[in-house]
Parts: C-alpha cells; sequence; structure tokens
C-alpha cells in the first residue's frame, strides 16, 4: 500500500521536527512552495523515515556531504540541531571537524570549523542568516 500525499506529508513533518526541533506547519509563510512540499514529503516523508539508518547516521551522512561540499549553512543547521535535541555534544562536533578536514581536505574542514563556532555561540550572539 502506497502512502497519500497527505500521509507523506504528515510523516514528513513528524520527522523534520524530530530531525531539525522545527517544522513547516500549514500556516508557515513557505507552506504551499512546490520545493517545501517535497521536502515535507520526500525527503523527511520517505527519506529519513526509511529503516536501515538512524537519525543519527544519516545527520552524520549529511553532515560529511555539506562538508564535502563546503556548505557552511547546512553544517550549521546540522550542528545546530544536532546539539539542541542532545544527539550531539560540542566535543563530538569538534572531533567531526577534524575527521573531515583530514577527508574532505583543510578548506571544508575549515569551513566546519566555521559553521561549528557559529552553531555553539548563544543564540543571542549569532549572526543573522
Amino acid at each position: 500500500m502506497t502512502d497519500q500525499p497527505d500521509d507523506l506529508r504528515a510523516r514528513g513533518r513528524a520527522k523534520m521536527q524530530e530531525v531539525y526541533g522545527f517544522t513547516v506547519d500549514d500556516d508557515h509563510p513557505n507552506s504551499g512552495i512546490p520545493f517545501v512540499e517535497e521536502t515535507l514529503t520526500q525527503v523527511f516523508g520517505d527519506l529519513w523515515s526509511r529503516p536501515g539508518l538512524t537519525v543519527h547516521e544519516r545527520r552524520l551522512l549529511t553532515i560529511g556531504v555539506a562538508c564535502a561540499l563546503g556548505r557552511q549553512d547546512i553544517l550549521e543547521i546540522q550542528f545546530s540541531s544536532g546539539l539542541a535535541i542532545g544527539e550531539l555534544t560540542k566535543e563530538q562536533i569538534d572531533e567531526i571537524v577534524l575527521h573531515l578536514a583530514y577527508y574532505a581536505g583543510w578548506p571544508n574542514g575549515t569551513t566546519a570549523l566555521q559553521a561549528s563556532i557559529e552553531a555553539t555561540r548563544p543564540k543571542e550572539a549569532r549572526e543573522p542568516a
């Protein structure tokens, strides 16, 4: 039996809440935008909800790819969310950054370092997005 779009969307919202600590509700300004809807239904309702890997394992994979691509914005989101939900500690993030610097290259490691610094700052001291 295949999921109906509303089922995928509900599952996606629940998984997004689990992964990031927030979701896109129906009254969110971006609700209804096709890209956002695909993110909810396909990325979170399907991919992140599949069995076989934990959210933590998927987060680590995402962090690795984001580092290899030099995506500080995605790294900040993953580090911040991991910290907020108690899935990652500051010490673990420091180790992740060092490990990735060797595998993704020092410049990308520097990007990961900057993301980790930003993600571990008190909220009121963070740079505006």
